[in-house]
């Protein structure tokens, strides 16, 4: 039998997932090591694989079939565009895409002038400037901090993922408009959803009525 491989986006997402996956009978006890060096974890017995990977790089394993299933957040996926089947939305990791800055700025927004938008995400930026909002927009990609960007000068607004809003907050900007709603999806490789159309069916049914309960 073929091992089934699972990519999870590092960190509290792949936390979450895990306590979901279990819920369903499927579990990993290497992983569970807070101290092993291990890059793949196997469960011998349920022929499964699992390995954390860097949320960006999750749709490009699952895309490429290096994993069959792949366990992200949504900005990831709007953002890398890659070739893969969206199969579920875990319910997880719930937070939102806005575009922020500071109050002022809400002007710029109404009146669809040319402004900089600072971003990690320049993709889904683009798409919702260019696409829904019909407004010609400069933007700059960032790598850190993007709050940073309008108090400095380096752009009048940002896109960036929004939780609580504490930290804009803190720095004088504000949420002036909602891009997309965002939570963690299952994704899975085409050619994996077509040969292994059993036992992956099954493992999607038995994470929906977990969803739903």
């Amino acid at each position: 039998m073929k091992y089934i491989t699972f990519a999870l986006a590092k960190g509290r997402l792949a936390k979450d997932a895990m306590k979901m996956l279990k819920e369903i009978g499927i579990t990993c006890e290497e992983m569970e090591d807070p101290s092993t060096r291990k890059l793949i974890f196997v469960n011998e017995e349920l022929k499964m694989k699992f390995f954390l990977a860097k949320a960006s790089d999750v749709p490009t394993y699952v895309e490429y079939g290096a994993a069959d299933i792949g366990i992200v957040g949504r900005d990831t996926i709007l953002e890398e565009g890659r070739k893969l089947y969206e199969v579920l939305d875990l319910g997880i990791g719930k937070c939102r895409m806005c575009v922020c800055g500071p109050a002022e700025a809400a002007d710029l927004l109404n009146h669809h002038q040319l402004i900089r938008v600072a971003t990690k995400y320049p993709v889904i930026a683009k798409d919702y400037f260019y696409k829904q909002k019909q407004q010609t927009v400069e933007i700059i990609k960032l790598n850190g901090s993007v709050e940073l960007a309008p108090i400095v000068g380096l752009s009048e607004v940002i896109v960036d993922i929004v939780e609580t809003g504490t930290t804009l907050k803190e720095n004088g900007l504000q949420v002036l408009e909602e891009v997309c709603q965002l939570s963690a999806k299952v994704v899975v490789n085409q050619v994996s959803m077509k040969m292994e159309s059993e036992r992956i069916g099954q493992i999607i049914d038995s994470l929906k009525k977990v969803v739903r309960s």
